[in-house]
């Protein structure tokens, strides 16, 4: 995944005083952070793709061959990271068209601005989200 997810251009939102959580203006700069994201990852996309066109040989060594094979296969990973990235990103734009962005999919509470910045397709407040964790790290042993 991109570094975290956040656009290298896009400063940390200000709140003004007294201004309502995910108010128009906060609305609107989660959106330009994320449509920045998009375009990155469909950037960074296309150039994997190019490079693995220019790339594609055939060796006559099985042991070129196998590495060959072992970085497309990892490279073809991440780009399927990245495309389920852009779903999310979709998905996301639609809670910010409806105003529902930025409230806790499990208990509803505000999942809070310093989190959004960090990761805007967050959809769980920090709470609900450590417990989503030990639940995991319960059902894996």
């Amino acid at each position: 995944m991109p570094q975290e997810l956040q656009s290298k251009n896009v400063t940390p939102y200000e709140p003004k005083e007294g201004e309502d959580y995910m108010s128009p203006e906060q609305l609107d700069h989660f959106r330009k952070i994320l449509e920045g994201l998009k375009v990155e990852l469909g950037q960074d996309i296309d150039r994997a793709v190019h490079t693995m066109q220019d790339e594609a040989t055939v060796f006559a060594d099985p042991n070129d061959r196998a590495s060959q094979e072992s970085d497309m296969t990892l490279e073809l990973r991440n780009r399927d990271r990245e495309r389920k990235l852009i779903k999310k990103i979709d998905e996301i734009m639609a809670k910010i068209d409806s105003k529902d962005y930025g409230y806790c999919e499990s208990c509803g509470i505000e999942i809070g601005l310093k989190r959004l910045e960090a990761r805007p397709t967050a959809t769980l407040c920090i709470d609900c989200k450590t417990l989503d964790e030990i639940r995991e790290k319960q059902i894996a042993k």
